[in-house]
């Protein structure tokens, strides 16, 4: 998994609440366990009329098809617990999803993929909705480290993360980069345990 420290770019408004996995990347593009090419399904019948015609959803509007940030209404991510949820977002280019709440699966799934979930209050999600309406003159600043996001204008607003979730994404570590910091730990384990149990390594054949 990629470092977070800090992203600069634009921010996409999607004022809609109760958006949930299936709409963030509906059920037929759940067939696979890569995490690449899902950008394709993301939001895929909001782009997409029932007659196959585009339709003119944010993400495919210049210049939010380039955006890093997506600033979403309240209660972003309920829904079934697919991880490709998030796989989609990273695909496409999303790095950070600020909304007031999020579903906690997705909330958590978020982390263990790269990006960061941002809980704001209203007014500050509201501000961050109206620079997000300016397109490609307001770039947003998200700062993990600092834990600060900087508007168009100038202004900042904090925002926490807790600390076990900010050193992940800081230091890139996924499930198995935390398993791979252990690793020495793992291998004295391992070899103490063949000496003090051998029977248990010995080849059932031989």
């Amino acid at each position: 998994m990629e470092k977070f420290t800090k992203v600069d770019g634009i921010a996409a408004p999607l004022p809609m609440m109760n958006v949930d996995t299936d709409q963030i990347i509906p059920k037929q593009f759940l067939k696979t366990v890569e995490r690449t090419g899902l950008a394709k399904g993301l939001f895929y019948d909001f782009r997409w009329a029932q007659d196959g015609t585009k339709t003119d959803f944010i993400l495919d509007q210049e210049p939010y098809n380039k955006a890093k940030i997506l600033v979403a209404g309240d209660n972003f991510g309920c829904g079934s617990s697919r991880e490709h949820a998030p796989w989609a977002l990273m695909d496409f280019g999303i790095k950070v999803v600020i909304s007031t709440s999020f579903a906690d699966i997705f909330f958590n799934n978020c982390f263990k993929n790269g990006i960061l979930p941002i809980v704001l209050p209203k007014a500050q999600r509201d501000a961050l909705m109206e620079d997000a309406q300016m397109g490609g003159n307001a770039v947003i600043s998200v700062d993990l480290e600092k834990q600060v996001i900087t508007r168009p204008n100038g202004e900042t607003i904090p925002f926490d993360v807790e600390p076990f979730r900010r050193h992940c994404l800081l230091n890139g570590l996924d499930d198995i980069g935390l398993t791979l910091e252990k690793a020495s730990e793992i291998d004295a384990y391992e070899a103490r345990r063949r000496s003090q149990t051998p029977w248990l390594y010995q080849d059932p054949a031989a």
